[in-house]
């Protein structure tokens, strides 16, 4: 259960450093309480490339406790000497960089393709003028799961500025469900990055995370799209008509050298059963494949089922299926396919990379001690597991702006606190779906999203805090308050 405080261990002695003038479990208490300041420094006042200064603040925790050169970078004379910063790099993107890039790939797809617009097209159709925002959730709820935040707005703005321009209303009320819906897929479900890179970092099965981001996100959206009703009613932001013709612009380019590479989109939209199938396909094999091992006992078909449902697989069926489905039957040549998913992957260096100097950050904390001692003194505060994951999340979040780096250095400072413990996959998933939500809470001016929120739709940026600031503290409000009820049963 995640509301007792883990036991507590002997943190690993190391000596010079600070612990040379601070002894014990303060000095790597101190070290810790610096590393962060420092990277919070870098990243918000010199404007350091976030992976360069994960990557300073490792090497500086790591000698600030006391870690030798060789224990950090390892010897040229020994190659299989262990080396931290290898180990934590290569140990967490050996798993989250496959996931992350075939995920890409198959949002990729679906975008191009065209099967957005025909998912929210049938949606505004099905629901009718009346229920167009929750038409607009829908969509934004469905197409994010395997696109990324920005690219969901990018490709999406467009059927938004119909919508409101078509009812005469703000633009904010048709605008906030689709965020909500968006926000919600990229925080808490993967193959989103954030909750992979979780997942990676504390050992936890997707399937858990996939089942627990469901349990805790829907709620959590559903409590956004009331706010989301309650504020469109209040605020009026007319459609922004530069912007309209600016989208239309881009996508008439992005068409123009679409056909240029030889990807033509075929006249008959996409079906709506095609995209449910692509998106579905690997979450229920992953599902499946996480239960089988409490239904069925050692077997050939559980092996079968597994292999089937390991991430990998699962998702490289679905991108076959997505080139089959939306690529080869729809008239696309196979270099209009190489095309698209190369394309796909240019965009994803950055998060890779931070993902990485998060589990370097990870290692650091374990290898050094500085991990246990948190840990050891977390503990002692008597502070459940799950709200103590949340609030540091926040912290982070809130003062530095970037959710990945939030994500990557609590799931760094919390795992001893798991690893102490006798926690279940549910449980450290739950406590995954804390970090998560703890890492969108209140984006404001510090936050990428927070401008691209307020140039696509027109938004003043008083507005935007009054609308995207709030609603994002909803969603993580909500979702870790499901998350924190849950945790009591598992």
């Amino acid at each position: 259960m995640l509301l007792a405080a883990s036991p507590t261990q002997e943190a690993p002695p190391h000596t010079g450093g600070l612990l040379a003038l601070i002894p014990g479990t303060a000095g790597l208490l101190t070290v810790a309480a610096l590393g962060i300041v420092l990277l919070l420094v870098l990243i918000i006042k010199f404007r350091l490339q976030p992976f360069v200064a994960l990557l300073a603040v490792s090497i500086a925790v790591g000698l600030g406790a006391g870690l030798s050169v060789t224990e950090l970078f390892g010897t040229v004379q020994k190659s299989d000497a262990v080396s931290l910063i290898e180990d934590g790099m290569g140990g967490i993107l050996g798993h989250v960089a496959i996931i992350i890039g075939l995920g890409t790939m198959l949002g990729s797809i679906l975008e191009v393709s065209g099967g957005a617009e025909a998912l929210s097209n049938r949606l505004l159709n099905l629901f009718g003028e009346k229920r167009a925002p929750l038409a607009m959730g829908l969509t934004g709820l469905i197409f994010g799961i395997p696109v990324f935040f920005d690219v969901g707005i990018f490709v999406l703005a467009p059927i938004v500025y119909a919508a409101a321009k078509r009812s005469g209303k703000s633009i904010l009320l048709y605008a906030m469900p689709l965020l909500a819906g968006l926000s919600m897929t990229h925080a808490f479900l993967p193959p989103h990055p954030g909750p992979v890179a979780a997942a990676g970092l504390l050992k936890v099965d997707l399937g858990w995370v996939i089942l627990m981001g469901v349990v805790c996100g829907i709620p959590a959206v559903l409590a956004a799209w009331a706010y989301s009703a309650w504020i469109g009613k209040r605020v009026f932001v007319p459609v922004p008509q530069d912007m309209v013709e600016a989208t239309e612009d881009a996508k008439k380019a992005i068409r123009a050298e679409q056909e240029a590479s030889g990807i033509t989109r075929s006249e008959k939209p996409v079906a709506l059963g095609t995209v449910f199938t692509i998106i579905g396909t690997p979450l229920f094999l992953i599902l499946l494949a996480t239960f089988s091992s409490i239904a069925l006992g050692e077997s050939t078909l559980r092996s079968v089922i597994e292999f089937f449902g390991h991430p990998f697989v699962a998702l490289t069926i679905a991108l076959f299926l997505a080139y089959w489905l939306l690529g080869i039957r729809r008239g696309w040549s196979r270099k209009s396919l190489e095309t698209v998913s190369t394309a796909s992957l240019k965009p994803i260096g950055n998060i890779l990379l931070v993902v990485g100097a998060g589990g370097i950050f990870g290692a650091v904390l374990q290898g050094s001690g500085v991990a246990q001692a948190l840990a050891d003194t977390f503990s002692d505060a008597g502070l459940p597991v799950i709200l103590l994951a949340w609030l540091i999340s926040v912290v982070l979040r809130v003062a530095q702006g970037s959710a990945t780096v939030a994500i990557v250095t609590t799931a760094g400072i919390v795992a001893p606190l798991l690893s102490a413990g006798d926690f279940s996959q549910a449980a450290v998933a739950l406590v995954i779906m804390a970090i998560s939500a703890g890492s969108i809470f209140a984006s404001h001016v510090n936050d990428g999203g927070f401008w691209m929120v307020a140039k696509y739709f027109g938004i003043s940026e008083r507005d935007t805090l009054k609308s995207w600031t709030v609603l994002e503290s909803v969603l993580s409000v909500a979702g870790f308050a499901v998350a924190a009820l849950v945790s009591l049963f598992v």
